[in-house]
This record gives C-alpha cells, structure tokens and sequence, in this order.
C-alpha cells in the first residue's frame, strides 16, 4: 500500500459524486494514509483514484464481451448466517458494500449497486491486483519473456543481487515465501506495509536490506512490499510498464467495457505490483471470466500456457490456502482478495463469478469475510436449485 501523494492546483471548491469537497477534506486526505482514510474519505475517494492521484490509463476493448442477463435472478433469495436470515440488501447494508455482481455461465445473475456507487465508476481493488500480476507473469511465460519461474528474481532485476532477494526464485515471490522478514499490519502506522518507501527504486533498496528469517520457499508471510517487487521484475522481463502489458494481454483481446487505472509511485512513473488497478464492477466480473476460462480468449487464442491457472490455485508448500497470489478455498474456489473488502471469487465446478466492491471500516474483518463466504456459498447453493 501507499501513502497518499499531494494533490495539484486545489482552488475553491470541487464537487464530486454530488458531495461538495472543500480544501480541509483535501488536505486530511493528503496527509493521511490511504490505509486510513475515514468512512466519508473512502466512499468519495474510492470511485475517483485517478483524480486523486498518479495513474496509468489501461483503455476499454473495441470489442466489448456481452454480459447477457440470465433468465435467473435472487429476487427470493435469503441466506443464514449465525442463526439469522438474511437478504442481499442487508449484506449490502451491513458490509458497506457498493456493488455485487453474480456471473454464472457467462450470464449476470445479479448486479446492484449503493452508496452512489454505478456501472460506469471504477473502484479500487487493492490486492485484487496482485492476482492480475499473478496471471500477467503467465502471458510473460507464454511470450516467452520469462522462461520459468524457477528462475531467480535476480536474473530479471541485477539490483537485487547481495541483498535479502539476492536467491529468491519467481515462485517464491509470486508464493510469499522468500523468508524475508516484513511486518503487513495494516493498523499499525508504523509497519513495513504502512511506512515502506512509496518509490519502487527506494523500495527496492529497502527490501533488499530486510532481514532474513527463513529459507526461500518455506514459510508464507503475506507481504505487499514483496508483490510490488514482484511487479518491477516483470516490468524488468517484459520490458514494458504493466499497463500497458495487461491491456495488451488481457483488457483489449479479452473485451473490457471500460477504462481502468493503475496508480503509479509518482508522475509517469511506475505501477504498484501488489496493489491499486482500479476497475468498474462489470469489468471485476469479467477478470474472474479470463481465469474462470484458463486464460482463452473467445477466438480460442490462449494468453496464458496451458495448465497456468491450475498451477497458480495449486497450494504452495508454506501456506495450503495460498497460490501464486490467489487465495485458495475448498473445492477448487479460489478468489482475488483486497483489502476493505474487494473481491474477485471463481468457482470452476459452479461455472461462476462473484465480484464484490465495499468500503469496509477495517482493512480486514473476520467477520465480514466470514458472511462473505456464507453468502455466496448460498447463492451457488440456490443457483443449482434454479432452472438456467
């Protein structure tokens, strides 16, 4: 994660989402980390990113991929959780959700949207993003930019040598478990995630000289700073910014509907590996259909190699519920997870896709997380009972 950069030329006042922003509200934002921005703070700045700070542009498809809507709904849908029923609106009320969307076999079972959220709004994904990289560094190894990742990091990046990443392998960045020691405590200011350098050159000198608790590939400890190095070695492979790689790879080929953003670490600068695509819903949903198809666009052209989304949901040595930046649940679900509740969930068998926006009030809540999971687990349950 990164700490909030000025904001340019803020004279009077600028109205956004119809809520007028006075230059007080600016400057807290601007003084504050994005990790702990208020309530009010995060549902005006979440849907405005790239006004907010540095960004990349990553332009819609010329081809758009149709999200036809099923003849299914959830319109009699309920589910229980901890001895009560519940409905979808009191999930959306009680997780501060802002849009949910239900894809099953290619079809929008449910879409709705709160909190003045829309559409045609991108949201911030947080470490949503890291599983994007996940499946870029598969179209690197399909184009052949990379040869596997049992290559050492240092054969793409020559500045990590000597340090802490100086025998770290590919996977062991794209598993956590390079055996470096780092702190992701997001409600700490003072944690690695909190006060690392917001510079990827500067952050790659600091996580060199971190310091070394375990053998590569041994123990898995979540760890962002590592995924944005993750992000400058395959900046490093492929030659390019990341971008511009996914819009070739992924947003124009697979039919993206709009724009999306990437924040950078300064102006014209470079991506956050492990945070900070910023995306609509539709477009969320549409990222779980890529993987949920293996990485085949709808002409039949694979982007990914063969077999690259088995292996990345496959779970690593250090943590059974960890993949190669996707997180692994029973079976064979797995979901792209951020922060304050942004979701991307896959369920191969069930053919569906499940994507969520939220603005919870804590970086991660196990309780939120905990219903999250009932709450699709029912909808796939209801869905089998249902006639597509």
């Amino acid at each position: 994660m990164i700490k909030i950069l000025q904001f340019a030329s803020l004279l009077g006042f600028i109205t956004i989402n119809s809520v007028t922003w006075s230059n007080d509200l600016f400057d807290s934002m601007a003084t504050k980390s994005l990790l702990f921005w208020t309530p009010e703070q995060q549902l005006l700045g979440y849907p405005n990113i790239p006004e907010i700070f540095n960004t990349r542009q990553i332009q819609h498809s010329s081809t758009i991929l149709k999200l036809p809507k099923s003849k299914a709904s959830l319109d009699d849908f309920s589910y229980v959780h901890k001895g009560k029923v519940k409905t979808l609106n009191d999930y959306f009320e009680q997780l501060n959700t802002t849009g949910l969307i239900v894809i099953k076999n290619g079809d929008v079972v449910f879409e709705q949207y709160a909190l003045d959220h829309a559409p045609d709004k991108t949201w911030i994904s947080f470490s949503v993003a890291k599983s994007v990289v996940s499946m870029l560094y598969g179209a690197a190894i399909k184009d052949g930019y990379i040869k596997s990742v049992d290559d050492k990091a240092v054969n793409y990046l020559p500045s990590l040598r000597g340090g802490a990443y100086a025998n770290v392998t590919i996977k062991n960045l794209l598993q956590m478990s390079s055996g470096t020691d780092w702190n992701e405590d997001y409600e700490d200011p003072y944690s690695d995630v909190a006060s690392s350098p917001i510079n990827i050159l500067k952050l790659i000198d600091y996580m060199g000289r971190l310091d070394k608790k375990e053998r590569p590939g041994k123990r898995f400890n979540y760890n962002t700073g590592e995924t944005n190095l993750a992000g400058a070695v395959l900046r490093a492979a492929i030659g390019n910014n990341l971008a511009t790689y996914l819009h070739k790879k992924i947003w124009e080929p697979f039919g993206m509907e709009s724009d999306a953003y990437w924040m950078l670490d300064e102006a014209d600068g470079v991506e956050y590996g492990g945070c900070c695509i910023n995306a609509t819903l539709r477009d969320y949903g549409r990222l779980g259909l890529f993987a949920l198809s293996n990485g085949t666009l709808s002409n039949g052209k694979q982007v990914l190699p063969v077999g690259w989304m088995n292996e990345s949901t496959t779970p690593s040595l250090g943590a059974r519920y960890y993949g190669y930046y996707w997180w692994l649940r029973q079976n064979n679900i797995y979901r792209a997870t951020g922060v304050f509740g942004q979701f991307i969930w896959v369920d191969p068998k069930e053919q569906m896709v499940v994507a969520i926006h939220s603005a919870w009030d804590k970086a991660w809540r196990k309780d939120h997380d905990d219903q999250t999971a009932k709450l699709i687990s029912s909808i796939s349950n209801h869905l089998n009972k249902v006639r597509l």
